[in-house]
């Protein structure tokens, strides 16, 4: 629809009468005509047109652009002040956003079952700051027995220093009795940087020194200094596709991975996931995880692997 209408706007104003030094009323009208509606690319394309048709009236349609231009930017400026006086009123309640998570997975290495999994991932952007919080938790009990839980906690502050370059902040807590450990605690902090920050790609990755303590299910509790290095990607593989009259499609992908190193132990858990929207708010999520730690307890395999397909709910 849009194409067709930019089309009868340029048959209008090539078929309008030419005047020797003005701009036709009708090419004039159009003109105000694609500007009322709001549509950027309209106005643009009707402009383009009317040069070409009327080239002795460039002058004004020049003016007339330039007019229109500084009103926009006028009002984007205007836009931002508001949006900016708006973060800094806002209480720490305030601008969150996020998402939810409920579906079932399929692991391999220490256990091979099929369970439920849960999570819920909120973030809070402001001038300055970034506050990523997210919580998993996998749980499977068959005849009595708990054969898997699993429960992740991590919050993740974030100060903007420049355009690209950031300071982090992460306290993570960790539970996975399958892998020996009934609890596992993580503090880190440290710089980070932005290799990416385009429409459809995001790439930054972190580092920094860590404190963790892990307290074991059979054995003495450790605590040890590391050092830790993340990775953030993601990536708009394509533009929404619609499927049917309610139902549409939009593809991403995108991952994160956390390496922690200290003297005895090197832990590693990276997330690979595949995401298509059902509507708005819904949409499906295949995601891959692989654990591996270097030094496990007694009993315990160095690689976990946990492939979940959930439902997601944006608010």
């Amino acid at each position: 629809m849009k194409n067709l209408a930019l089309l009868a706007a340029s048959l209008a104003l090539l078929a309008a009468p030419a005047h020797a030094q003005d701009l036709p009323d009708a090419a004039r009208s159009m003109i105000d005509a694609a500007i009322a509606s709001g549509d950027k690319e309209r106005v643009e394309a009707v402009i383009e047109t009317a040069r070409a048709a009327f080239p002795e009236g460039r002058a004004e349609i020049d003016e007339i652009w330039s007019a229109y231009r500084a009103e926009q930017a006028e009002l984007a400026a205007a836009a931002a002040a508001r949006k900016e006086a708006e973060l800094r009123q806002a209480s720490l309640f305030d601008n969150w956003s996020g998402e939810g998570q409920i579906g079932a997975f399929q692991s391999s290495g220490n256990t091979d079952e099929f369970g439920v999994t849960a999570a819920l991932q909120l973030e809070r952007d402001g001038i300055d700051w970034e506050h990523h919080l997210r919580v998993t938790a996998d749980y499977r009990r068959q005849d009595g027995t708990t054969s898997r839980e699993q429960f992740l906690a991590r919050y993740e502050p974030r100060y903007q220093i420049s355009e690209r370059l950031f300071a982090y902040g992460l306290a993570q807590y960790e539970r996975d009795t399958r892998q020996g450990y009934s609890a596992r605690y993580a503090l880190s902090g440290g710089i980070g940087y932005k290799v990416v920050d385009a429409d459809d790609v995001e790439l930054s990755i972190k580092a920094g020194p860590a404190y963790r303590v892990t307290q074991f299910v059979n054995g003495p509790d450790s605590s040890r200094v590391a050092g830790l290095f993340g990775l953030d990607f993601d990536w708009d593989v394509s533009d929404r596709i619609t499927l049917t009259q309610n139902a549409n499609s939009t593809v991403e992908t995108g991952g994160d991975a956390l390496l922690i190193v200290d003297s005895t132990n090197t832990s590693l858990s990276a997330t690979t996931g595949l995401e298509a929207g059902i509507s708005d708010k819904l949409s499906t999520r295949l995601s891959w995880t692989i654990e591996y730690d270097s030094n496990p307890p007694p009993g315990a395999v160095s690689t976990d692997t946990l492939t979940r397909f959930t439902l997601v709910y944006g608010f």
